[in-house]
C-alpha cells in the first residue's frame, strides 16, 4: 500500500463507527420485519444512514444491499447524507405560496448559500421545502426543528436565520 492508500483507509475506518449500529442490529437482529426498525434506529443513532451501515446491516440482517436502498429510496423519512443540526422546513402549500413562500425559499438561498434538500458545509443547516406544514391560518410558515414560525416577511425570515446561527 502506498502511503496515500493508507491514509485514506485511515480516513474511511475513522469517519464511521459502527458500534452504535451493532449495538442498534443486536437490539433487532431476531425480530420478524427488523429492516425498518433497524433502518430507523441507526438513522436516529448517526443522524442520516451512513453507506458502511447499509452494508452491515445486510450483512448482518442477509439481506441484500438493493432490497435496502429501495426501502431508503422509497421512504422520505430516510437520508443518505449528513443533515445539519438545524432543519429549516419551508412550507410550500397553497397558503403559504400565496402569500409569498417562494420569497423565503429565495432568502433561505441567498443567506445561507443552500436551496431544497440542501446542507450548508458546516453541517448546521439543512432546506426542505415540505407540500405541507399544517398551520395555513399562520402562512406564509416555516419550521426549524420542532419550532414553527408563522406569518413570515423576509425580515422575520432574517431574524429566525440570525437566532440559530448565533446558537453554538
Amino acid at each position: 500500500m502506498t502511503e496515500s492508500t493508507e491514509q485514506v483507509q485511515e480516513q474511511v475506518e475513522e469517519a464511521i463507527d459502527l458500534t452504535a449500529a451493532n449495538e442498534v442490529i443486536d437490539k433487532y437482529l431476531t425480530m420478524t420485519g427488523n429492516l425498518m426498525p433497524v433502518l430507523q434506529g441507526i438513522q436516529e443513532a448517526y443522524g442520516y444512514i451512513p453507506e458502511e451501515t447499509v452494508h452491515l446491516t445486510a450483512e448482518r440482517l442477509n439481506v441484500y444491499t438493493s432490497q435496502i436502498y429501495g426501502v431508503l429510496t422509497f421512504y422520505a423519512q430516510f437520508h443518505l447524507k449528513p443533515r445539519g443540526k438545524y432543519i429549516i422546513r419551508v412550507c410550500m402549500g397553497t397558503a403559504c405560496h400565496v402569500k409569498g413562500a417562494g420569497r423565503l425559499g429565495e432568502t433561505l438561498e441567498d443567506r445561507l448559500g443552500i436551496g431544497h434538500a440542501e446542507t450548508t458545509e458546516d453541517l448546521k443547516f439543512t432546506a426542505e421545502y415540505v407540500a405541507c406544514i399544517g398551520a395555513c391560518g399562520m402562512a406564509p410558515v416555516i419550521m426549524v426543528n420542532d419550532a414553527t414560525y408563522g406569518s413570515l416577511s423576509v425580515q422575520k425570515m432574517d431574524e429566525v436565520i440570525q437566532k440559530y446561527q448565533a446558537m453554538d
